[in-house]
């Protein structure tokens, strides 16, 4: 479906609009909102699910991988939760109005710097229906308005939902525009949102690295860029290396088309002859094609008599640079702590990094020289997530150095304001 700029303006005034009036309103006033919303998703479910059949059924007929079918679908549980979510939103505490630093002056006026809502936020995300409602749910609880831009496999079930919120917030006393779906279905749509700077106050892109690189390299409204996940596990020399397989497994395995997973092993040398065969053939095990270097190789071969693992396929420096997003990760063994750091500063894209060591002056150096948003010491990539953080929710991950980077929860999703109270002074 094809739209005007005008068209994509009009929504960006409303929501300016709409947006003035949620900036000063209470905690309370927003949890109702959202409360409501979580119970008409629950009452309107048949309604919904009737509008994301439709485009399940259009997305197999154009033969959509099974994986982006099954991120598209929608099922009474599936809402069910995505109505909890709502009212764990709910729960949260309110950023808006939270006092950050502030003190008394030497001449007696009171300065304050406070939390405000960043005023209206665009989100251009792909066929992931979720993201509609926890979007809108964490933009209006931080006092935005928000521009839905779903990708045009998910249109019929987009608006359903946000028929749904609107609907609800209205009927809560906030206003309706304070949620909208962006119109149209084409590229030209997103381009006239991203240009509408002065009216939409910032854009946070959600999804694969084209969707990311587009948005960031074409609008003309500033970009929170998140999500690309080149993630790297490192076994140092001193790592426990029964914890190393399990942490590089799980890390692999547990999620593989998400961007906090991990897609690639390096291993220090002085541990490459113990370690490399029992984690190729655990990673064989859990159907993992593993995309070696020379040594990764030659360790395989070396098991494959054994059959512990099957041949490793020759990396690449596409495999390097690669986010999977499926059941392969790229390995090589390095000589050093700062060559493995080296290689992450080379290849990785600043979103997770983890290091397996008994170390702490190796974990110290690791954390002071990797140069990304999260860094897991004998843990886990898989758990740089605002739920896992205890955020309760997030809109997305950073992967810039702007006022948010990690996983954006509720804070993320605010400005700040300098306030001075005073009684008179004057400057001299």
């Amino acid at each position: 479906m094809n739209v005007s700029a005008d068209d994509v303006r009009e929504v960006a005034v409303r929501a300016r609009a709409a947006a003035a009036l949620l900036a000063p309103l209470p905690r309370a006033a927003k949890d109702a909102a959202l409360i409501a919303m979580a119970d008409a998703l629950v009452a309107r479910t048949p309604d919904i699910l009737v509008a994301n059949a439709a485009d399940v059924t259009a997305a197999r007929a154009a033969g959509t991988a099974a994986g982006l079918v099954d991120r598209l679908t929608l099922t009474p549980g599936r809402v069910a939760a995505i109505a909890a979510g709502l009212r764990q939103v709910a729960s949260l505490p309110d950023p808006v109005g939270e006092v950050l630093r502030g003190g008394v002056r030497p001449n007696g006026m009171e300065l304050r710097q406070i939390r405000v809502p960043l005023g209206v936020v665009g989100i251009v995300y792909e066929a992931r229906p979720n993201v509609t409602v926890d979007a809108a749910g964490l933009c209006l609880k931080s006092g935005n308005a928000v521009l839905l831009r779903g990708s045009g496999s998910a249109y019929r079930s987009n608006t359903a939902l946000i028929g749904v919120l609107r609907d609800a917030a209205a009927s809560a006393g906030l206003p309706a525009d304070a949620v909208q779906l962006v119109p149209g279905t084409d590229h030209e749509s997103v381009k006239h949102l991203i240009s509408l700077r002065g009216l939409v106050d910032v854009v946070i892109p959600r999804g694969g690295a084209g969707l990311i690189r587009t948005v960031v390299e074409e609008s003309a409204v500033p970009v929170i860029e998140t999500g690309v996940g080149n993630c790297h596990v490192y076994v140092d020399a001193a790592a426990d290396l029964g914890m190393a397989v399990a942490i590089t497994v799980n890390s692999k395995v547990q999620r593989p088309s998400v961007c906090n997973a991990a897609e690639t092993l390096l291993v220090h040398r002085d541990v490459a002859d113990a370690f490399l065969p029992r984690a190729l053939a655990a990673l064989a095990a859990a159907g993992v094609t593993v995309h070696g270097d020379d040594q990764v190789r030659a360790a395989a071969g070396a098991g494959a008599g054994a059959g512990f693992a099957p041949a490793v396929v020759p990396v690449t420096d596409e495999d390097w640079a690669a986010e999977y997003y499926s059941l392969d990760i790229a390995a090589g063994v390095v000589d050093s702590l700062d060559a493995a750091v080296a290689h992450i500063r080379r290849w990785g894209t600043g979103h997770t990094e983890a290091i397996i060591t008994g170390s702490l002056p190796a974990a110290r150096r690791f954390i002071s020289t990797c140069d990304s948003a999260a860094i897991m010491v004998n843990a886990s990539t898989r758990f740089t997530d605002g739920e896992r953080f205890g955020f309760g929710a997030e809109i997305g991950i950073s992967t810039q150095k702007l006022h948010a980077r990690g996983p954006m929860g509720l804070p993320e999703l605010t400005s700040t304001t300098w306030v001075g109270i005073g009684d008179g002074q004057l400057v001299e």
